[in-house]
This record gives structure tokens, sequence and C-alpha cells, in this order.
């Protein structure tokens, strides 16, 4: 997960959401990473999984990445536990819960309730407090940034 905050803090050089993800394979070598990268790309997809699955599906030549372990930040969206889902991950680990988006327990629960033959577990709040951390500061300055701009 370490490695993971790291790179939600390198989402901030480019004012980006600090949600940051990494891959490991089952020997617990990095086969992936990404962060969010929405503002910096102007890409709605660039979310921190998505990237770190392009960044493993690259290295290793293949889409399937049934040996790997997701690590994030952030409780994963819909259309990233759907990413997550189909790169045939079999399980996400994650800091903080997303109450309005999460797809892992929260807003929805894919990985609890999925009729699909694609399955993925889910372990939450990892390093919890540090990973909320980062998006509480992160949206406490933008809301102050807004009112200064007033």
């Amino acid at each position: 997960m370490g490695l993971a905050i790291g790179e939600a803090r390198a989402a901030l050089e480019t004012a980006d959401v600090p949600v940051g993800a990494v891959l490991l394979a089952a020997d617990g070598t990095v086969v992936g990473r990404g962060r969010n990268r929405r503002v910096a790309d102007g890409d709605p997809l660039a979310h921190a999984e998505i990237l770190a699955i392009r960044s493993a599906a690259d290295s290793r030549g293949h889409y399937r990445l049934d040996d790997c372990i997701m690590c994030v930040t952030l409780e994963p969206c819909l259309m990233c536990i759907g990413a997550i889902m189909q790169a045939r991950i079999g399980l996400v680990v994650f800091g903080a819960w997303d109450p309005k988006a999460g797809a892992c327990g929260s807003a929805w629960d894919v990985t609890g309730d999925n009729p699909s033959p694609l399955h993925t577990a889910a372990v939450a709040g990892v390093r919890r407090d540090e990973c909320a951390a980062l998006l509480t500061d992160f949206f406490r300055e933008r809301r102050a940034q807004r009112r200064q701009n007033r």
C-alpha cells in the first residue's frame, strides 16, 4: 500500500485527485503502477486502477492478470472494479472507503453481489486513515481555493 500512497501523492503534482494503484504479482513484484491522470491527460477514464492495469498488461504482454493483487488507495468505482474483473485480478486491497462512488461495498457491492463468472475479492481499510487524509486534505484545499476566487 505504501507504493500506492506514493503514486497518490504524485497525482497531486498535476492537480489530480490523489488516488494511486499498484499491481503486484504473486511473488510481490510490482508489474503495474498508476495514479489518477484525468486532469493531466484530459481523459475521464484515466483512473489510477485503469492505468495500473494497462501498465501491467503491457509489461506482461497479456490482459489476464489473474495472479495479481491490486492495491489502491481508494475503493474502486464501478468502472474500475469492472476493469479489475475483466483483467481477472482476484483480489483488490484498498485503503479509504468511497461512500459516494465505491463499488466494493459502499455505494454498490459488485465484489460481494455478483452473478458474473468473474469474481474479485476485496479487502478494505489497509492504511485507511493515511489514504483518507490525502483525499480530505486535497478537497479541503480545493474548496478553500474556490472560496478565494469568488
